[in-house]
């Protein structure tokens, strides 16, 4: 798929990029999406969740009343789970979300993902660009131009670039990111995914193998 190379004005360069088939147009495999964005989130748990079990609660263990003869039921300590303020049956305790997955079914799940997004037409391919300053406007700017303010928006550069990424951190619907540092989740969780002609690059020697 060729594809127009922009500025940052949002005007045409006149350059074309190729996005490779074996990365942007493969046929896409949507339970490798689903199990590599299932592990993303898995991950972004933190597992501290904690309920207090019956011998972790504060309270006599007194039994309550005799066994026989009260017309009631049976009762021991009042740390049993059916009172108020005692202790909860099979409760949340910490634990570890994670779990691995194969490379190279993430691999396929982020080609996946980049394939939908270029069948949808919602990738649009920068010229290598820099900010001689720190300005969240500089950003504003480059997006008001693109027209793509109103979503969000995913730029993915090829290498880390300091002044791009501290003048889009303060921007709700922007992220920035670098191309060893794309996931599946962030691709399908961005309106527009802006790669520079470098990127395109990078992205191709890592995944198209």
């Amino acid at each position: 798929m060729e594809v127009n190379v922009v500025n940052i004005s949002g005007k045409e360069t006149g350059a074309k990029v190729q996005l490779p088939e074996s990365v942007f147009g493969i046929e896409p495999n949507d339970h490798a999406i689903y199990l590599d964005v299932k592990q993303y989130l898995a991950n972004q748990r933190q597992g501290t969740h904690k309920a207090k079990q019956r011998n972790e609660i504060a309270g006599s263990t007194r039994k309550l009343h005799k066994q026989k003869g009260t017309g009631g039921a049976r009762a021991g300590s009042i740390k049993s789970p059916l009172f108020n303020g005692g202790g909860r049956v099979f409760g949340p305790q910490p634990r570890d979300y994670s779990f691995k997955l194969n490379k190279k079914l993430k691999s396929l799940a982020r080609k996946s993902a980049l394939t939908y997004k270029a069948q949808e037409s919602n990738i649009v391919v920068l010229e290598d660009f820099n900010f001689d300053a720190v300005k969240t406007k500089n950003y504003v700017k480059l997006v008001a131009d693109l027209n793509v303010g109103d979503v969000k928006t995913l730029l993915v550069l090829p290498a880390a670039n300091n002044n791009v990424y501290l003048s889009s951190r303060n921007l709700k619907k922007a992220k920035v990111i670098t191309a060893d540092q794309l996931s599946t989740y962030d691709v399908l969780n961005a309106g527009k995914l802006l790669l520079t002609a470098g990127s395109v690059k990078t992205l191709e020697e890592a995944l198209a193998k």
